[in-house]
């Protein structure tokens, strides 16, 4: 399934699974992003994530974990512009662990919120009901976007902040932003593709 839909400044953007043959593109935006955005996203500034860490990334299988990208579909080599991934807790079925990336370039155009809406369609469609995020305090962004979806803090453990989001409860509160487009298209046409 390809989602095709535009920031909030009018890039037209495309949004798909991730594929065990983007792991190229994956450490290529790990690469891209700044320092800070490393160490906000992976409480790390490495400058590359290790290889097993990309193969894991990019081994997304559909219902433990489900990941999709953004590619920048007016530009012929499609660089990527962000990724979001949901792992599924080992012991609580029902929920999942929740991240996203956008390479800085991209940061406030809406990007992280287009990534989100698709990953929790398609987390609701796996039958998660839950997800749960750790955010560094200083992550305002993240925090943010997580407390917009009604993300409420459950915990704080060494310099982490790790908060619980209710899927059903932040896909409603996505719908009610009728005034991004982007937003709208990802909702249609999650809705009218067949699953694979």
């Amino acid at each position: 399934m390809t989602i095709h839909t535009a920031l909030n400044d009018g890039t037209p953007v495309c949004i798909r699974r991730v594929r065990p043959e983007d792991e190229a593109r994956l450490k290529e935006g790990i690469a891209q992003l700044s320092p800070q955005s490393r160490y906000l996203r992976f409480f790390s500034g490495m400058r590359e994530a290790p290889p097993q860490v990309l193969r894991a990334l990019a081994s997304a299988g559909g219902h433990d974990h489900l990941a999709w990208g953004a590619l920048r579909s007016d530009l012929p080599e499609t660089p990527a512009l962000g990724v979001v991934h949901a792992f599924r807790d080992p012991d609580d079925p029902d929920a999942a662990e929740f991240s996203v990336a956008v390479v800085d370039a991209y940061h406030g155009r809406g990007l992280a919120r287009l990534l989100t809406a698709v990953l929790l369609l398609d987390c609701a469609r796996e039958g998660y009901e839950h997800f749960t995020v750790h955010v560094l305090p200083e992550n305002r962004p993240a925090l943010a976007l997580a407390r917009s979806l009604g993300a409420k803090g459950v915990g704080h453990e060494g310099g982490v902040t790790e908060m619980a989001i209710d899927i059903e409860d932040a896909l409603a509160s996505l719908r009610a932003e009728a005034d991004v487009p982007g937003l709208a298209a990802v909702f249609e046409q999650f809705g009218n593709e067949p699953q694979e």
